[in-house]
């Protein structure tokens, strides 16, 4: 039975699609920027880029846009049928019997499968269509149901582990729960970063040393004057899966390393890889991950407080059909009544993020005296995976973790040419 629609209710969605139009109008504004931009190559990568390579990086982009939003509409029509369908407040009445952290499981548990099995056909298609098309795609049918299913247990033992924890301390903590269960959240956080890298990464792919000797060698020479320790530095079985390239910084303390994909090592010059773990070792000497972690435990901190307040809001629970005030579903109803605002909030996130990526290559060209490696490294990574050359400035203000490669080339190079100027 579909629930009444009343103010409280009519408010909400409103918010939510406003929320989604703003999301539906970037992606179109980003779509038409390309289109636009897709005659014209960029000075900056004339080297490297011509037109048939230009035409087939906004074509593969348009292709995920495309896909992106149609799962982007799907999955908010679904959303909708579960909010408004009445199923929520049914299955609340059929396991109020059951034990508090128990039914709280249950509750969070019928969305949660309901969405993952709504992402496995656009999962598929992005992989064996879209990525399949432009040469990306490597693995086959048993890899991919493999990390489907062993995402779809790992998630749901991470997630139900820490719902249960919170579970019980708002069942124990008195009314200071909220501040235990923040506590609780951060240090789960922490074991996180901890145990990803060395118990999660390795059920989906295989870390090893990096096996060119004389690249060892050259890290050593540049590590070693950082205090960085090169046991760190490991190449990851991308290929396996992607012909994508990439690489990362991770963990924390003794797990903390630097991975580089193996189709990275495979494509790029060791000066290029020298100059991306440089960029790496800027995000490790710098403290990056303990920045990031403050901004989460501030953010978190001020979310698990007004969720202690909407918990005990009779009106939300009864604009939402339900007749209970269980705390399992408060939890739930606070997280959706709060994810429209994600979208607003991310352009003050990501413009930190993109600052700490922007000192980390400060950092890289800094520690070489040169920017020239790290741009042909860019370079050549955006001819490798085909990126977006020419994003709307607008859609990198809500989506971008790294500043537009046109912008990242264009500071590198000008720090060379000061430098040289100087000189």
């Amino acid at each position: 039975m579909m629930i009444t629609i009343n103010t409280f209710l009519l408010a909400f969605l409103f918010i939510l699609t406003a929320g989604f139009t703003l999301e539906l109008g970037l992606e179109w504004t980003n779509a038409r920027y390309m289109k636009k931009s897709a005659g014209r190559i960029p000075p900056a990568l004339q080297d490297r880029v011509d037109q048939d390579q230009l035409r087939k990086t906004v074509d593969y982009n348009l292709d995920h846009t495309k896909t992106a939003v149609f799962y982007g509409m799907f999955n908010k029509i679904i959303f909708l049928f579960i909010i408004l369908s009445g199923i929520l407040p049914w299955l609340a009445n059929r396991i109020e019997n059951m034990h508090f952290i128990a039914a709280g499981l249950v509750f969070f548990a019928f969305p949660a499968l309901i969405e993952s099995i709504v992402h496995v056909p656009f999962d598929y298609y992005q992989i064996f269509v879209i990525e399949e098309r432009y040469g990306f795609n490597t693995r086959n049918r048993k890899v991919w149901v493999a990390d489907l299913l062993k995402s779809l247990l790992i998630g749901a033992i991470i997630g139900g582990l820490l719902l249960g924890f919170v579970l019980l301390i708002i069942r124990k903590g008195g009314s200071l729960w909220w501040l235990w269960s923040w506590l609780v959240f951060l240090a789960f956080q922490f074991i996180m970063i901890i145990l990803y890298p060395k118990i999660i990464a390795p059920f989906f792919n295989k870390f090893t040393p990096i096996e060119n000797q004389s690249l060892v060698e050259k890290i050593k020479d540049l590590a070693t004057p950082e205090g960085i320790k090169v046991e760190g530095i490991f190449q990851m079985d991308a290929g396996k899966r992607s012909r994508h390239t990439n690489a990362y910084f991770t963990g924390f303390g003794k797990t903390k390393r630097i991975v580089l994909f193996d189709t990275l090592l495979a494509s790029h010059t060791d000066d290029e890889i020298i100059a991306v773990l440089a960029h790496e070792m800027g995000h490790l000497k710098k403290r990056h991950m303990l920045i990031q972690f403050g901004g989460i435990g501030l953010t978190s901190f001020i979310l698990f407080f007004l969720v202690a307040r909407m918990l005990e809001w009779i009106p939300m629970y009864a604009s939402f059909g339900f007749h209970g005030t269980p705390a399992y579903v408060g939890l739930f109803l606070t997280s959706i009544l709060w994810s429209p605002f994600g979208i607003i909030m991310a352009p003050f996130f990501l413009k930190v993020i993109r600052k700490l990526e922007k000192a980390a290559d400060r950092y890289a060209y800094t520690l070489l005296k040169t920017a020239n490696p790290l741009v042909q490294a860019l370079k050549k990574m955006v001819v490798d995976n085909l990126s977006n050359i020419n994003p709307h400035p607008l859609y990198v203000i809500f989506h971008y973790s790294h500043p537009a490669i046109l912008d990242r080339i264009a500071y590198l190079e000008r720090w060379d040419r000061k430098e040289e100027n100087e000189d």
